[in-house]
């Protein structure tokens, strides 16, 4: 067994050890490896030993993943990460889906770009207010999804958030509810949130994909 292979298989033993926490089917979870910056060989190793689904950050380095593992049926790509309006093109041809929604004109581009099936989106909330991080304001998000939803061409799955970094895990568990809570109120059943630091508290707090990277395949240089 490779090691990302057996480490694969740890991520998803504790998945489904959250999952049982929580009562719910392993099956409602979708697991991302978080594949920025990691060699298609890696991505390979883990294609290979059962994963799926995985996520790029940058949309040029998604196209050119894309691109070259084109042959490996079944791979879903996650486009998790902001979009430049230069680069919708990238996102809208080859994603699977796209968790890091949080612009209109984005949206609309995306909309007029999308050749196939509807493109699956999670629009992303700044829990926290940071300056330093995307995301809508939780009071901006009503006006915001009304017109996601009138945009053909998109399916909105639901939210992301990546809740402020605290070693609390009450914490952390604390936004997840938020984001739970905010989704359900605007009628959305998807939630994209968890990392490989709070993935299990994500979770047992009811998300549907969690993004997971480095506990996967390493530190990044």
């Amino acid at each position: 067994m490779s090691e990302v292979a057996a480490r694969l298989a740890e991520v998803q033993a504790r998945v489904a050890a959250a999952c049982a926490r929580a009562k719910r089917p392993v099956e409602s979870v979708t697991l991302v490896a978080v594949s920025k910056l990691k060699p298609s060989a890696l991505i390979r190793e883990a294609y290979e030993a059962g994963q799926r689904d995985f996520g790029e950050n940058y949309a040029q380095e998604l196209r050119d993943k894309a691109a070259e593992l084109a042959g490996l049926e079944g791979l879903r790509w996650h486009a998790i990460g902001p979009l430049q309006m230069n680069k919708v093109k990238y996102v809208a041809k080859a994603a699977h889906s796209f968790h890091a929604l949080e612009r209109l004109d984005v949206a609309q581009e995306l909309s007029k770009r999308r050749a196939s099936t509807p493109l699956p989106c999670y629009v992303e909330v700044n829990l926290g207010g940071e300056q330093s991080k995307s995301g809508l304001a939780p009071e901006a998000l009503g006006p915001f999804l009304d017109s996601v939803r009138a945009l053909p061409g998109l399916r909105l799955e639901g939210l992301m958030a990546l809740p402020p970094p605290t070693e609390d895990l009450e914490q952390a568990r604390g936004s997840f509810q938020r984001l739970r809570e905010l989704a359900r109120a605007h009628g959305l059943a998807g939630l994209s949130m968890g990392t490989t630091h709070d993935f299990e508290l994500a979770i047992e707090e009811g998300a549907t994909l969690v993004r997971v990277g480095t506990a996967l395949f390493g530190e990044r240089a």
